[in-house]
């Protein structure tokens, strides 16, 4: 189905600041100071540093050759949005080439190096784009082994890094993992949100008791689902809500007044639509 033409919009606005800042962070933080990065762009700035070749041109053509290897693997949108991505970081990588930042103090930059390129990509992935190269990879990860978008894009980055060993030095590699480490949670934060939910399943035998509270006490809504114990073969009934971060003390309060005995389990859930929470056809 095809997204309605005010989300596609949005989807374009953020692609095109999120490439900015990706470009920006790269030209400002990472090439002055002589780090490394992650995934393609830290191949194109090894052979920057070692041949004078332009960012922008081995980025165009390494990301076009792994899209047309690798745009099986993603959905016609993320297909599309990622040869935006691709397009729109060439072009700003060569518009800002000439940009300088007076700050010569390598923890500094190595902290808003990894700021301002984590909310480029966060801005990327959060509308369903990738930035080519290891974002392939990490989309692959997350559709079949169901790894985390932003650790698995960690993943994949950090074998780039630990490669360019050799050309930029152990104490520039270090601040390379600190720059990484930080847009990993900088990109975690701007996909996951500031409010992440979790989903909450309980098996207590006091279990009408329990959900009464958390639909009275708490205004959210509670599944019952029907199980068994598979040692006693005893039939119980299992609940099952979705609360905010700030409410598991709540929950945990409830649970404990009500059954010290009841076992819980505590799920991150990293989108959810619905009623209560974010409305799916946004």
């Amino acid at each position: 189905m095809a997204l309605p033409d005010n989300n596609k919009f949005v989807d374009i606005v953020a692609l095109i600041i999120g490439s900015f800042l990706f470009a920006v962070g790269i030209n400002l933080f990472v090439i002055p100071q002589h780090f490394g990065e992650g995934g393609v762009t830290g191949v194109t700035i090894i052979l920057y540093y070692l041949f004078q070749w332009e960012p922008w041109l081995t980025s165009l053509l390494i990301n076009a050759c792994l899209l047309l290897v690798g745009y099986r693997f993603l959905g016609k949108t993320t297909t599309i949005y990622t040869i935006i991505v691709v397009g729109l970081l060439s072009v700003f990588l060569h518009l800002t080439k000439t940009w300088t930042i007076s700050s010569t103090e390598p923890t500094i930059n190595a902290i808003f190096g990894g700021v301002v390129v984590g909310l480029g990509i966060g801005l990327i992935v959060r509308v369903g784009g990738t930035s080519a190269g290891t974002g392939i990879l990490a989309k692959i990860a997350n559709k079949y082994l169901s790894w985390n978008v932003s650790y698995a894009l960690l993943f994949f980055d950090l074998i780039v890094v630990f490669a360019s060993l050799f050309i930029i030095g152990f104490e520039k590699m270090m601040m390379t993992i600190l720059m990484l480490f930080v847009a990993t949670k900088v990109m975690d934060f701007v996909v996951e949100g500031l409010n992440p939910k979790k989903a909450i399943t309980i098996v207590s035998l006091k279990q009408d008791e329990i959900a009464e509270r958390i639909s009275i006490e708490m205004n959210r809504g509670v599944t019952v689902l029907t199980g068994y114990g598979y040692y006693t073969k005893e039939p119980k009934e299992i609940l099952y809500t979705v609360i905010t971060k700030q409410e598991v003390p709540t929950l945990k309060k409830i649970i404990r007044k009500t059954d010290k005995d009841a076992f819980v389990t505590i799920h991150d859930a990293r989108d959810v639509f619905g009623e209560g929470f974010v409305d799916i056809s946004k």
